[in-house]
């Protein structure tokens, strides 16, 4: 079945459905948070797409709502992908229902989205960080984390080398990455535009 011919049977048969725009090399469509446990199920039970292959979010900064939960979804009798996603109806606390009972591969998907976007998923069986430290303040790829970091205490100063017991936030230069036009390769590169903190005013390393 093509993938226009996919996205559209599925609209049909789920009402609750709305087609994803933008996607261009397979079907995707949107379902609300109280349907995509049960919209899964049928998915994987009746229409045979039997994998997650992978999981992500997005944050769409001043748009409201503002975090969307996006999963790939993969027929292994057709080879057919489909995209789904499910936004997060409260911007503040945003929550979105657990895949893992479903799919045993959502449990590290969702734990990775809940450290970097810090989107919670209800009904995982054990939703902890799985990057970050369990202490840590911040959600790494929400927008507002600044891109050069911030400066934190180490948790443990033996898992690091040397004696440093901070973590340094990142030279800036050379991002972000907003390439400005050029005749050269030089002139091209992108350049920082936070020069707040850069490699011309940082303290050095702790050796």
């Amino acid at each position: 079945m093509p993938d226009s011919e996919l996205q559209t049977s599925l609209l049909a048969k789920f009402p609750y459905l709305t087609p994803r725009p933008g996607s261009v090399d397979h079907a995707a469509v949107n379902v609300p948070p109280s349907d995509l446990v049960a919209f899964t199920k049928s998915l994987r039970d009746e229409l045979k797409f039997d994998m997650l292959t992978d999981m992500t979010a997005c944050d769409w900064d001043k748009d409201s709502p503002r975090f969307t939960a996006i999963y790939h979804f993969y027929n292994t009798s057709t080879h057919q992908y489909l995209r789904v996603a499910c936004t997060a109806p409260d911007d503040e606390n945003p929550e979105v229902p657990s895949l893992v009972s479903l799919h045993p591969s959502a449990n590290w998907f969702e734990r990775e989205a809940y450290d970097m976007f810090g989107i919670k998923f209800s009904g995982h069986p054990d939703l902890r960080r799985i990057l970050m430290w369990d202490d840590y303040k911040w959600h790494p790829l929400r927008k507002e984390f600044p891109l050069a970091g911030h400066e934190v205490e180490l948790p443990a100063v033996d898992v690091f080398e040397g004696s440093r017991t901070k973590i340094e936030p990142a030279p800036m230069a050379g991002g972000p990455f907003v390439a400005t036009p050029g005749k050269t390769m030089h002139d091209a590169e992108p350049r920082g535009k936070d020069q707040s903190w850069s490699e011309t005013n940082s303290k050095p390393a702790n050796k």
